[in-house]
């Protein structure tokens, strides 16, 4: 196993709102104070088909869960003809690491010098190239399978200037020392694209997916590659052989949903509205009217019927969502986590809905205190 460095892992954790810039080279504003683990060994899926272009795997940050978690590499059929990808990387900035999201292009920029291997070692690509319309592949950093693509040629890529590690972070303690050159800078300014859906809903699978976050995997996750986006099981998922590092878990490690709960004011995410507590009643305002008592207390009660009620239907249909799943899939646990995530969003979107609606209730009757 290739040798590389440990990193100095920071403490805590945080996100900016910053603007693309050219500057930037595609920064989105993601910033985490200690860089993600070493990049995982894995073999590379071979080409589906004609046109799909290798977009390598990379460590990605979920705030929620205070964690890193892989992003697998996949092949994904090009925008357009004549466009490469950038694939993201993290760099050193100003005390932290900052996310610097991929890019379609027709020039290949910055990418922080890491080597992600299969064409892309750090500076340029060398996986294959356009002629045209059609895309040739190069056998001797990718797997082809000519039975299926026949558009290929053979072409050793030696690189002296490229050093052979699986630090995943540019700059910092223990990162990649490359600076963006005069010609990667003028590709960050081209006409370029952001990830395709395909490349989003599979960012997206993987955040949800728990065995894909470093503390659960350790840098070496069990679906490190797949040979189409969003095919996290099946015969053509590759496992990693090995973390390409020791991991090191931070001393700041959010646990799961730590990160939303301070968000919350402190309260814990609930899964599913059975699970949340139950509604507290006002005492009526003395006005020394027993009319108004009373009809206070009428509105007071079917307002939190109807409240009531949005929770029964949330819960139904979650169990029915269950039921449904479990007819299909059996018990899938990867399915099943899945869904509990999205029950989880589903609930929290209507405790925050109903905390509104009571304090709109205490407005109208005048209780509101400022």
């Amino acid at each position: 196993m290739r040798r590389i460095r440990n990193c100095s892992l920071g403490l805590g954790l945080f996100i900016l709102l910053a603007s693309f810039s050219a500057k930037a080279f595609g920064q989105i504003g993601i910033s985490v104070s200690f860089g993600p683990p070493a990049l995982p060994v894995y073999a590379q899926p071979p080409c589906p088909e004609p046109g799909y272009m290798w977009t390598p795997g990379y460590w990605a940050w979920d705030d929620d869960y205070g964690d890193y978690y892989w992003v697998p590499g996949t092949w994904v059929m090009a925008p357009q003809p004549g466009f490469l990808w950038t694939p993201p990387w993290w760099g050193w900035e100003n005390g932290v690491y900052m996310f610097h999201e991929g890019y379609w292009g027709p020039h290949i920029g910055f990418y922080g010098g890491i080597n992600y291997g299969f064409g892309y070692p750090g500076d340029g690509f060398y996986g294959g190239r356009w002629d045209g319309d059609r895309f040739f592949y190069n056998r001797s950093v990718t797997n082809i399978n000519v039975t299926n693509v026949r558009n290929v040629y053979n072409e050793t890529v030696i690189n002296r200037n490229v050093t052979v590690n699986h630090v995943s972070y540019n700059g910092g303690p223990g990162g990649i020392e490359a600076r963006a050159t005069p010609q990667q800078e003028m590709a960050a300014r081209e006409r370029h694209i952001g990830p395709v859906e395909a490349q989003t809903q599979h960012m997206r699978t993987a955040r949800f997916d728990p065995e894909l976050r470093a503390s659960q995997n350790h840098g070496r996750p069990p679906v490190a590659a797949t040979a189409r986006p969003n095919q996290f099981r099946g015969r053509s998922v590759v496992k990693a052989r090995a973390a390409g590092g020791a991991y090191q878990r931070p001393q700041y490690q959010a646990r799961a949903g730590e990160a939303q709960m301070a968000r919350n004011g402190g309260y814990r995410p609930y899964v599913h509205p059975n699970q949340l507590p139950q509604f507290q009643r006002f005492n009526s305002p003395n006005r020394g009217n027993s009319g108004y008592n009373q009809r206070f207390q009428q509105q007071q009660d079917q307002f939190f019927q109807r409240q009531q009620q949005q929770r029964q239907q949330l819960q139904q249909r979650q169990e029915m969502q269950h039921q449904q799943m479990q007819q299909r899939w059996g018990n899938d646990q990867f399915r099943t986590q899945q869904m509990e995530q999205q029950h989880q969003m589903q609930t929290q979107r209507l405790q925050q809905r109903q905390f509104n609606q009571v304090q709109r209730f205490q407005q109208r009757q005048g209780m509101w205190r400022r």
